[in-house]
């Protein structure tokens, strides 16, 4: 029972501490948001609706590691809008759940399995829990 209980700990402490905090850069800030995101029409549609975000000056993600990486001006955005914005595109973000009618709405190319993808872990939260 101990065993089991420091294992979850263990685990919790991972998820919620890997989440990356931005970083100053020349251009404002930088974050590293993990995705779900599993193909390049995921890439598309991410770096494309996160160009119109206020404040996002650059928006590239890595297919490799599934890594987000976003350049912003702080005065006009944060990491946590963008977190959720990447969840309202239907992909989970960081700890943050994807919202379910805008996953159901991607292609099928973009659904957890496809392309023979292991399908991700449930993060710890939804988009509105505290």
């Amino acid at each position: 029972m101990k065993n089991s209980i420091a294992i979850i700990t263990m685990l919790l402490s991972i998820s919620v501490f890997g989440q990356k905090e931005p970083v100053e850069v020349d251009d404002g800030f930088k974050v590293e948001i993990k995705t779900s995101a599993i193909c390049e029409m995921c890439q598309y549609a991410l770096e494309k609706d996160l160009a119109f975000e206020k404040g996002v000056k650059e928006a590239t993600l890595n297919l490799d590691d599934k890594v987000m990486s976003i350049t912003y001006n702080p005065k006009k955005t944060d990491a946590q809008t963008l977190r959720e914005r990447i969840t309202m595109v239907g992909y989970h973000a960081d700890t943050l759940a994807r919202n379910p009618i805008s996953y159901d709405k991607l292609p099928m190319c973009c659904k957890d399995g496809a392309h023979g993808t292991p399908i991700p872990q449930v993060p710890l939260k939804g988009e509105g829990d505290n």
